[in-house]
């Protein structure tokens, strides 16, 4: 497979100082499973959650011209992992990121598309699904750096996902609603992954 898989998450920010989506993306950076998948291990990247860090740390990795991007990021009130199927072209001028400052303007690119979709959404729901995984299809990523950063990234002209995990690893008694241990999500999203870099080089032939 040429390319290369990028995968990122979000370092901490108030009220998350330990945020479990940059763990996840580390843990698929020394998964066995997806390089075995892969033919070699993907770039990981841990992004400041701030939103200086779309033009300063996200913009020149894909400008690297990675094969497919796999993006994590925590969903504070969650229950379940959600895919999501889109990213808005809009942010919030009330939230500020962890630097303390908002998003310089209401819409994320005053030039662009209202939103972008994904074109992996449903395969990827049905990966996880297989594996035993409580999952839910979203087409609202919020309007934090989630959303900002996964618009940004739907833009390259790659396979680009996006999926909102939990906060809290279950490492011990799942919930109800379905939560599985950590090696069983880290062997379902490597999966993701290398469908997300098959369906990027037979769009690299077309």
């Amino acid at each position: 497979m040429s390319g290369h898989l990028l995968v990122t998450g979000f370092g901490p920010f108030p009220g998350m100082p330990d945020n479990p989506s940059a763990r996840l993306a580390r843990c698929l950076g020394t998964s066995v499973r997806l390089r075995l998948g892969l033919g070699r291990p993907p770039r990981v990247l841990v992004l400041p959650t701030a939103y200086a860090a779309i033009p300063a740390d996200l913009m020149p990795a894909l400008a690297e011209g990675p094969g497919a991007v796999l993006m994590f990021g925590v969903a504070s009130r969650a229950r379940r992992m959600r895919v999501e199927g889109l990213a808005r072209n809009r942010g919030s001028l009330l939230y500020p990121d962890a630097s303390g400052r908002p998003a310089a303007r209401l819409a994320l690119d005053p030039g662009g598309p209202p939103a972008r979709r994904s074109t992996m959404a449903r395969q990827a729901l049905a990966i996880l699904r297989r594996h035993g995984l409580s999952v839910l299809p979203s087409n609202d990523a919020g309007r934090y750096l989630c959303n900002a950063s996964y618009f940004a990234a739907l833009a390259a002209p790659c396979p680009v996902l996006f999926v909102h995990i939990l906060p809290v690893p279950r490492t011990r008694r799942p919930r109800k609603a379905g939560g599985t241990g950590p090696d069983r999500q880290v062997a379902a999203l490597a999966d993701v992954a290398v469908a997300l870099m098959i369906r990027g080089a037979r769009l690299r032939r077309l």
